[in-house]
């Protein structure tokens, strides 16, 4: 049970994903039993504990993980979805170049079927990592 709770201090002390929290669930819930006098011999509490704890984080942990993010707000705090940008290089077609948005240069790959021209204004239509992804505007 000590375990437990020392797994269960883990969790809330480090940021992550609700993983060492069913551990120490399950380690609680094996003293428990073995307290109870359910779990007495040591390698039914060796056996229980892994299998205890496996399936809390299997049932679990998806659900708490939404519940949590649902009162979240949306990542994508500054979007730059639909923003007009400005090429740096001629890119043809389905290939890759350089543009400018809010002052700085971006790696640009035009997605249109027409081919742009430096100096063109664009509009980014996706955003891949740090790639905007742009058609002619």
């Amino acid at each position: 049970m000590v375990l437990g709770v020392v797994l269960a201090a883990i969790e809330l002390a480090t940021p992550g994903g609700f993983f060492v929290i069913f551990f120490g669930v399950g380690a609680i819930v094996v003293g428990l039993l073995a307290l109870v006098g359910v779990a007495r011999p040591d390698w039914i509490q060796w056996l229980l504990f892994p299998i205890i704890a496996l399936a809390a984080l299997r049932l679990f942990r998806q659900p708490l993980l939404a519940r949590i993010r649902k009162h979240e707000g949306p990542d994508e705090v500054d979007s730059l979805l639909k923003e007009t940008c400005t090429a740096l290089s001629d890119t043809p077609a389905g290939q890759y170049g350089r543009a400018e948005l809010r002052g700085t240069a971006w790696d640009a790959r035009n997605v249109d079927a027409v081919p742009i021209a430096a100096g063109q204004r664009c509009r980014v239509v996706a955003v891949q990592g740090l790639t905007l992804d742009i058609r002619a505007e």
